[in-house]
């Protein structure tokens, strides 16, 4: 559209596409709520009233808003595609995300992450792209890809992409390493072309001048504050602090009495991870704006940390508020006491009613490459040599991402460790499935409570391997070969047979299904798993962790085990000498 046609519209001198009548609007620049008529002409908002307009929608008495944004999220979180991903929280007032594809770059790389970027290009939610700066995560594990400053700076200034995502290798900013630091100054270096890319931070618990450093790095973000201690000294310190109400950390409550009037600018509201049964049974970030006014926060401040403050923090200058100039992404709201969503609108269209899309979702895109690469795997591969007294185990820790480094004496027969049901001592496998290198890292876990069959996944943070914990090596191997058969996804195996499973065809990491059919497969196996004797509320979620070696103490990756103490490989068997450390195991 022509800067000349927008004036005329304004200026009442051409009939307007669109009236929204008779609402009050939340004017998220003024503070205000008011009464106005939202004129729109091709999808922009060009003033509150206007001489004539082809179509009139009435809505008194309702409250308009504008669309909310969702300021950090990984989509494969919910294990669905772009596409089906709008169609579940796009009803919800969501109108754009700012996507960090860390999970699917570590299997794709740029594919994946350009697989993301063409899946939102026609859906009616804008997606807008961080790019992973932590691919790998580290060199403890092998990744699909590797991405470093040069790969990252070829996608930098491409439409829609906002800067570097969250900069997890904080000791990498602390202590200089070139690599990291490489990353973090691409987005300085465009920023002297007039362009300004945000460096989002991911630091929990780091303080004092650790912080200050890695602040002064250029990191201007973070959303894994859990105090307010914490969020304070970030912001006091220039952060921007989100908000993260995801499905396994939940922080709203605990930082909502942070946001005062006079720093309410210096927040945002994001979900990061949120599985598909929370965003149907809960919402997105419209539950967030709903539980910060029943827990007193002023509406329109909470509308405002919904959408303008995000909007000002990534340069969305177009979105964010409902005024002349900016995008007609608007949300029709009940009123400011339920903060129900109605109705939505994108670009001046209505999209979604009553919790529901009325409009069609286009297919997305398949990605070109394989993501299930998968050695061959004999009888044996999933055997374990006694090559000692005292074995390392993986103390799982239920509704933790952090384990215990703890050591048993093993059940060995004919030579070889052997699953011990009786003191829940099970053996854990991670698969490479990226390559075809044969790797197979082998370990035991306790806390899983399995007392027969196997669960194996694809998805297994950080690099996305394949992970498996099972009652023998049989059943694992079985497990393992299932998840291969379905080019990824989730599965139970109970004597040999697979009793449940969730497909997940595109990269291991997101099915081609609904987000509700999604949600019961989820549901299925879950239960499946608890069927097999696990009393853990989520064996999937706590089996993708224990392969991340960024997380205490003892994780398992396909290169072995892994103290992240000392961050170095360790051997399974440590001879003898750690009776008092073995007998804690056996007093838990």
């Amino acid at each position: 559209m022509k800067i000349e046609e927008l004036i005329a519209a304004a200026r009442g001198e051409v009939e307007v596409d669109l009236l929204l009548e008779g609402a009050d609007l939340v004017n998220t620049l003024s503070g205000e709520v008011h009464r106005a008529d939202v004129a729109i002409f091709r999808g922009t908002v060009v003033g509150f009233d206007c001489s004539s307009a082809r179509e009139t929608i009435d809505l008194s008495g309702r409250v308009l808003a504008p669309g909310f944004i969702d300021g950090h999220v990984h989509i494969e979180s919910a294990m669905v595609t772009v596409p089906e991903y709008a169609r579940a929280v796009v009803p919800r007032g969501t109108t754009a995300i700012v996507a960090d594809p860390h999970e699917i770059a570590n299997v794709l790389g740029t594919e994946g992450i350009r697989y993301i970027i063409d899946s939102g290009r026609s859906s009616p939610l804008s997606v807008y792209i961080m790019l992973p700066s932590c691919v790998p995560a580290t060199h403890l594990e092998t990744s699909g890809a590797s991405l470093d400053a040069g790969a990252l700076s070829e996608l930098i200034g491409e439409e829609g992409v906002l800067g570097i995502g969250e900069v997890m290798n904080y000791p990498g900013v602390i202590f200089r390493d070139p690599a990291v630091l490489a990353k973090i100054s691409l987005a300085g270096m465009r920023r002297r072309d007039g362009h300004h890319p945000r460096v989002d931070g991911h630091c929990p618990l780091l303080s004092g001048r650790d912080l200050a450093a890695y602040v002064a790095a250029g990191i201007e973000s973070d959303h894994e504050s859990t105090t307010i201690e914490e969020a304070k000294e970030k912001l006091r310190l220039g952060m921007r602090i989100m908000i993260r109400e995801g499905t396994a950390a939940k922080n709203l409550d605990d930082l909502l009495p942070l946001v005062t009037e006079a720093n309410s600018s210096r927040f945002l509201f994001v979900s990061d991870d949120r599985h598909p049964s929370d965003i149907i049974r809960e919402g997105h970030i419209d539950s967030m704006v709903k539980r910060a006014g029943g827990a007193g926060l002023d509406p329109v401040v909470a509308i405002q940390i919904a959408c303008l403050n995000a909007a000002e923090y990534f340069g969305l200058s177009d979105l964010g508020a409902i005024s002349p100039g900016r995008r007609a992404d608007v949300v029709v709201l009940d009123d400011l006491d339920e903060l129900n969503v109605q109705k939505v609108l994108k670009e001046g269209a209505v999209v979604a009613e009553n919790g529901r899309m009325i409009v069609p979702l286009s297919r997305a895109p398949a990605p070109r490459s394989s993501s299930m690469k998968v050695a061959g795997l004999g009888p044996g591969s999933f055997d374990i040599k006694a090559e000692g007294d005292l074995a390392r185990v993986i103390g799982v820790i239920p509704d933790q991402i952090i384990t215990r480094s703890l050591l048993a004496r093993p059940k060995v027969e004919g030579g070889r460790v052997v699953a011990d049901l009786d003191r829940d001592l099970l053996k854990i496998a991670v698969v490479e499935r990226h390559r075809g290198t044969g790797n197979v890292g082998l370990g035991l876990v306790s806390g899983f409570g399995l007392a027969r069959g196997a669960i194996a996944t694809s998805i297994a943070h950080d690099s996305h391997n394949i992970a498996t914990v099972g009652t023998s090596s049989a059943e694992i191997r079985r497990s393992v070969s299932a998840v291969k058969e379905m080019n990824g996804g989730l599965v139970v195996v109970d004597g040999g047979m697979v009793v449940a499973s969730l497909p997940l065809p595109i990269a291991g990491l997101l099915s081609d299904r609904s987000m509700e059919e999604v949600a019961e497969e989820i549901e299925a196996v879950t239960e499946a798993a608890k069927d097999l004797g696990s009393a853990l509320e989520d064996p999937f979620m706590t089996l993708s962790f224990l392969c991340l070696p960024v997380i205490p103490e003892l994780k398992l990756t396909d290169k072995g085990l892994v103290d992240v103490n000392r961050f170095d490989f360790v051997p399974l068997f440590v001879g003898d000498g750690g009776e008092d450390e073995a007998a804690s195991f056996e007093a838990r």
